[in-house]
């Protein structure tokens, strides 16, 4: 069983032990090496397009990513520091909650693919729809879940396009009902997303059944998916 959940923009630049990325043995080691050279290959007119962000700081990026085979890495529960992240509280769960969330979650990212909680990872910049990664990434992920007997899908849309949904897939969505229109529930949603993640793991949840249980800030499962009405 499998949850997979996105990653975050904002990154702690902490370096929590002293292996570099290359020497980690990542099972994806060698896609990773392909993406580099994709990015080797842009030129520097479009880093700005590529990064988002101004023309200095797209560059920073750029060769921060180029160079993530000599990075130090920290686990990716640490490295991540947005929202979801904050929320899910990891730091308070204990040893065998601990356990349960590397052994079950997935987080999915353009430039690693899918990792575990505690997978080691450098910092890095880069965006599952830049250089249509989602579509790079789809066989191999494919491949890796579809041997999962479930598999709960917690991603944003361009997230979910880096794999093909099979019938062992279940979708967890979060919208709020605001006069009488249905909205996504955007950031209370990254919010309500963590405590869900939080309350999967303090429960070690493996039936879909027991997490739909899950209540909170109005929040509640109304068959199809968890719905707040203001």
């Amino acid at each position: 069983m499998k949850f997979l959940i996105p990653p975050s923009e904002g990154k702690s630049k902490d370096n929590i032990t002293n292996t570099i990325f290359e020497k980690t043995n990542f099972k994806h080691s060698k896609k990773v090496d392909e993406i580099i050279k994709k990015l080797i290959k842009i030129k520097p007119e479009d880093f700005k397009k590529i990064y988002g962000t101004t023309s200095e700081k797209s560059a920073l990026i750029h060769k921060q990513n180029k160079m993530i085979k000599k990075s130090l890495c920290s686990p990716a529960i640490l490295r991540y520091t947005g929202t979801v992240y904050s929320n899910i509280n990891w730091q308070s769960f204990n040893d065998e909650q601990k356990e349960f969330f590397d052994r079950h979650f997935l987080i999915f990212s353009g430039l690693f693919g899918a990792v575990s909680p505690m997978t080691l990872i450098p910092n890095y910049k880069l965006k599952m729809n830049v250089l249509q990664l989602y579509k790079f990434w789809n066989p191999a992920l494919t491949e890796e879940l579809k041997k999962e007997n479930l598999v709960v899908d917690l991603l944003p849309q361009i997230h979910k396009k880096a794999y093909t949904q099979h019938q062992n897939c279940v979708n967890i969505d979060f919208s709020i009902i605001k006069n009488g229109k249905k909205t996504p529930a955007g950031h209370n949603g990254k919010m309500i997303k963590g405590k869900f993640i939080q309350f999967v793991c303090r429960n070690m949840i493996t039936k879909f059944e027991e997490m739909i249980q899950f209540e909170l800030d109005g929040f509640k499962w109304d068959g199809e998916r968890f719905l707040k009405v203001k």
